[in-house]
């Protein structure tokens, strides 16, 4: 199903990365889902309404010397419309693995945002083009001399030692100014009613603790 025709993503469009998170919690999912370090670098720095939400497109960068082979072609070529590129690559490896010529091929197939398990370069240039990047951190040189890219829409683990979360081809990303959610594609119907619960839930706590109630009463009240 194209991206454009998906229900489940037309429905995520209305929720935060953190009521996708809350859902995850009450399904026993780990973490809530998200993915720890990665944050927003453009089109600002950790400010704005910016937000993405899109199916992923997984990239594996992995060290020269792995008995791998290369992958054939460019990955940039093959992003799906609607798709969030994720790119994964070894972690504390200094050099950046994503610059400006990779958003702008990204951005003309429809690609919605990239997210980068590592470093990516051309702030400015990614900035001006107005395209949605999250990463760890920004670098200048690019991967060649240490790595390459050895597979394409596989499944790829998160370059951490905080958590074990693997993020799977065409599993929901969603990723705010709050950071960056994996909904797994199989937990999306069971979590979206969960979602809408919940805000409804929220909303009404809002409301009631503007008006004098205390937080334990109204979350007794509304969340129950």
């Amino acid at each position: 199903m194209a991206a454009s025709q998906d229900p489940i993503l037309k429905a995520l469009q209305e929720y935060t990365t953190c009521d996708v998170s809350d859902a995850l919690c009450k399904l026993k999912f780990r973490n809530g889902g998200f993915l720890s370090g990665l944050t927003m670098w453009s089109p600002q720095r950790q400010d704005g309404a910016t937000k993405i939400v899109g199916p992923a497109y997984t990239v594996q960068y992995l060290p020269l010397a792995d008995p791998s082979p290369k992958y054939p072609t460019h990955y940039i070529d093959s992003v799906p419309e609607g798709a969030v590129v994720f790119v994964s690559c070894p972690a504390k490896t200094p050099n950046a693995v994503y610059g400006g010529l990779m958003s702008a091929r990204a951005k003309a197939s429809g690609a919605v945002g990239s997210i980068i398990d590592g470093r990516f370069r051309d702030l400015q240039e990614q900035r001006d083009q107005e395209y949605p990047i999250f990463a760890r951190d920004v670098g200048t040189a690019p991967p060649a001399e240490l790595l390459k890219v050895a597979a394409v829409n596989v499944p790829i683990k998160l370059q951490t030692d905080e958590q074990d979360m693997t993020i799977n081809p065409g599993d929901y990303l969603i990723a705010d100014i709050n950071g960056v959610v994996v909904l797994p594609k199989e937990l999306a119907e069971q979590a979206l009613p969960l979602m809408a619960k919940q805000v409804e839930a929220d909303s009404q706590m809002a409301v009631a603790i503007q008006q004098g109630m205390s937080f334990t009463d109204a979350s007794k009240k509304f969340r129950t």
